[in-house]
């Protein structure tokens, strides 16, 4: 498959799959984008099939353009020239890449069309279709193409909530029958007409060849198995109950008059990255009336989904943020509360979607495109709204039940305790046998979480480490449980895990410990403090923090061992029986929370819940540095490949001795000429070439002489018997050239230093010797395979 039909219905076969990305993200306009490189990939390359090059260089010279397109796109201010791909637009590529990924994991369908998002999106369309083009014309093997295809359509159906509709399926297999119909034409007009009773005699049209199909019964035939193989694609699926909906499973997802859902991932990697940050860059500051912020934890996400491996926040239907938010679900009047009202200001460089605010509030002024979820009671941002450079207040309550309170709470609801001791069975059985061995002998279920607590924090034997590695899986909280080793993540999802076994509605909620006091009055908060920590329900009280990690953050009064039992809103906050970071004190070196990394625009973040590398921490990762250390001078070294072949030309020309030398200077005017839009004529004599060279270019006096001095010495040196030297004629080339280049534009000056259009002979050499190399190669082969023949039929030089 090498005409331009074949070529033409590869790049429909990836535009109609990448048609199922579009309910991913919000606007659509990056399938222009898209389809203008899918185009420029596929002119590529029928351009490059047009020569006699190897099928490897086809693919290069697809590659280089993109490459340059997306280049030029998204990182031209850091490019070389606006397009050549240097170690800075590298950087921003990679930073941009992070970027989108990180955005993929944060929001829900339809998400924002970020700059990072629309990269990844019209980067790996134009890579599928490169592949596609590789394998279906290229290669010409249309069926293999079927796989980048099916890859691309399955990132669509993976990220899709319940899977993409039956359309985008539809349209994306007709983009592959299309092409293996195409295939299949291609292949019988290479036989000719086949002949059969009333197939021979009918014609029929071929979309693909713009002419009369020959073998129209083998058409029709190709296209009933083809029709049967989607039957059966579509219908296999949806019989097999362990592949779920089936590629057209379209799942649900919840809705209301809110308008739009939020949903997220699992920050555990991430988390461990902010932890191991070398600076703890300041992420916020806040003013704030209460008298005593050790409590003032700022709480960004709640994660109440928990199934066996990881915690993340459930997919809820989001409003716009009222005036005087719903009272916290299950506090009861009698409980003790105080109204606080901070005033918070983000970093510019610290931009996440989850505003960071102490919990739980009831008033929130603040411009800009937020919404509220409220079983989380959390605001997230809408249409890429983040948290850069932001100020805003909080109204918010001050919750000190006491002991009493907690330990004599009634039952919570059956709905809500049902959704939040929701545990999986893949849960290891050791989970809930250890969370009854920690809390024998505790008859409430507040004397059961303080136990919790107090096990993981001072009487388990449990040590704070960073480092560790933090693991997936099932067997993840098993290995936590054994080696007694973690960060703030590993306690907080494991009490919340243990609780749910004893029937304690439990989720883990993600922020910020209260910071730093500054000499202003201020508190600064910096990367260092993201923390996580667990929140178990009491009815009566709501949703109650508890501090399970040794080292980190303050144990709440009420969950202090020596609580008495008359704790009073008035009285004096005692001092924890562990250490703790006092708000005055300066912040220990770790610290939890999930990571985000601060790129050339500001802060990425690589996960929902809490910020995590800052600009100065981490970097670009093994790969990166080898990609920018070797990709970025490669591709320089591609690109000046022609300017140096040409320079390197120049020099030997005009240095040769002998009668050489003058045809020598000839091939060298010409070829200067040539790369300054000149273009040769093979059909003139010298002469007549040098009159045609002074016309168009408009010579001067002097160029001119030197002109016809040259095509003098190139007659007499082709047609004279005895061709006297011509020392001067070199001279004379220097000078025209520099006459010629003085009156070309400076664009035209530049493309013939960079891209010499007298460079493609190069290539041509270069094709010439692999051709000759392959029949070489060929040629060996055969001869060896003779003399094997000749060994057998005639051994030992006999006749047999």
């Amino acid at each position: 498959m090498s005409g331009r039909g074949p070529a033409l219905w590869a790049a429909v076969a990836t535009l109609c799959a990448s048609c199922a990305l579009v309910p991913l993200v919000g606007p659509v306009g990056w399938m222009l984008q898209a389809a203008l490189l899918v185009a420029l990939v596929t002119a590529a390359g029928a351009g490059a099939r047009r020569l006699p090059w190897p099928r490897p260089l086809v693919i290069v010279a697809q590659t280089v353009p993109a490459l340059l397109t997306l280049t030029a796109l998204y990182a031209g201010g850091q490019a070389v020239l606006g397009v050549l791909p240097g170690p800075d637009a590298v950087a921003e590529l990679i930073s941009l890449g992070r970027s989108g990924v990180a955005d993929v994991s944060r929001y829900a369908s339809p998400a924002p069309l970020t700059p990072g998002i629309r990269l990844l999106l019209v980067g790996g369309v134009t890579l599928i279709g490169l592949v596609v083009d590789a394998l279906a014309v290229t290669y010409r093997s249309a069926a293999p193409a079927g796989l980048p295809l099916l890859a691309l359509y399955s990132v669509a159906a993976g990220l899709a909530p319940g899977g993409t509709g039956w359309l985008w399926f539809l349209i994306a297999a007709a983009g592959y029958l299309l092409l293996l119909l195409a295939e299949g034409g291609e292949r019988l007009s290479r036989w000719g007409r086949v002949f059969g009773g009333a197939a021979a005699r009918t014609s029929r049209w071929s979309p693909w060849s713009g002419k009369a199909a020959a073998g129209a019964a083998p058409v029709r035939h190709g296209r009933r198995i083809g029709a049967l193989a989607l039957g059966v694609a579509v219908a296999v699926p949806a019989a097999l109950p362990s592949l779920g909906g089936g590629l057209l499973g379209t799942g649900g997802r919840d809705g209301g008059s809110g308008g739009g859902t939020i949903s997220a991932v699992n920050p555990l990697v991430s988390l461990q990255n902010s932890l191991n940050q070398p600076e703890d860059k300041e992420v916020l500051n806040y003013r704030t009336t209460a008298d005593d912020t050790r409590d003032l934890y700022l709480r960004i996400v709640a994660l109440d989904q928990f199934d066996g491996t990881a915690w993340k926040p459930s997919e809820r239907t989001v409003t716009d943020v009222p005036e005087q938010l719903p009272r916290p679900a299950g506090l009861s009047p009698d409980v003790a509360t105080t109204r606080i009202n901070t005033s918070i200001s983000t970093a510019e460089w610290y931009g996440q979607n989850w505003l960071p605010m102490p919990f739980p509030a009831s008033r929130i002024g603040i411009s800009g495109r937020w919404r509220f979820e409220e079983q989380g009671r959390t605001l997230v941002g809408d249409r890429g709204q983040n948290t850069r450079g932001l100020q805003y207040q909080v109204e918010s309550l001050r919750v000190r039940p006491t002991a009493r309170q907690l330990a004599e709470a009634p039952p919570p609801p059956a709905a809500l305790r049902h959704e939040y001791t929701e545990v999986p069975a893949s849960l290891p059985p050791v989970v809930a046998a250890t969370a009854r061995q920690v809390t024998r002998g505790a008859a409430t279920a507040y004397a059961k979480a303080v136990k919790l607590q107090d096990w993981f924090a001072t009487d388990g034997g449990f040590r704070y480490n960073t480092e560790v590695r933090a693991g997936s899986g099932v067997k993840a909280i098993t290995r936590f449980l054994t080696q007694k080793e973690g960060f703030c993540v590993h306690f907080s999802f494991s009490m919340a895990a243990m609780a749910r076994t004893l029937g304690i509605p439990a989720r883990v909620a993600v922020g910020f410990t209260p910071g730093t006091k500054q000499p202003d009055g201020t508190t600064s908060v910096g990367l260092r403090d993201a923390h996580a920590w667990p929140e178990l329900y009491f009815e009566g009280i709501g949703w109650t923090r508890f501090e399970p990690t040794p080292s980190r953050g303050t144990i709440p009064e009420y969950a202090l061992p020596d609580t008495s039992q008359d704790t009073s809103p008035g009285s004096p906050a005692q001092q924890p029986t562990r250490p703790t970071t006092p708000s005055g004190a300066p912040r220990p070196d770790p610290s939890c929370g999930p990571g985000q990394r601060a790129g050339s625009g500001g802060c990425m973040a690589a996960a929902p819940s809490v910020p995590g590398d800052g600009p100065s921490g981490g970097g670009p990762s093994v790969p990166g540095v080898i990609a920018l250390t070797l990709g970025g001078p490669l591709l320089l070294a591609v690109a000046a490949l022609p300017a140096l072949w040409r320079s390197r030309t120049r020099t030997r020309r005009l240095s040769a001795d002998g009668p050489a030398a003058t045809l020598a200077a000839w091939e060298e005017l010409i070829d200067t000429a040539r790369d300054l839009g000149i273009a040769p004529d093979g059909t003139l004599t010298p002469r007549r070439t040098a009159d045609r060279l002074i016309g168009v270019a408009a010579l001067p006096p002097r160029p001119a002489e030197a002109v016809h001095r040259v095509a003098g010495a190139v007659e007499e040196a082709l047609y004279a018997a005895r061709p006297r030297p011509a020392p001067q004629v070199a001279d004379d080339v220097r000078l025209i050239r520099t006459a010629l280049r003085a009156q070309a534009s400076r664009a035209t000056r530049w493309r013939a230093t960079l891209l010499p259009r007298s460079a493609d002979r190069l290539f041509r050499t270069f094709t010439t010797r692999w051709h000759a190399f392959r029949r070489r190669r060929v040629s060996g082969r055969a001869t060896t395979a003779l003399r094997r023949l000749t060994t057998a039929l005639h051994p030992g030089g006999r006749r047999t």
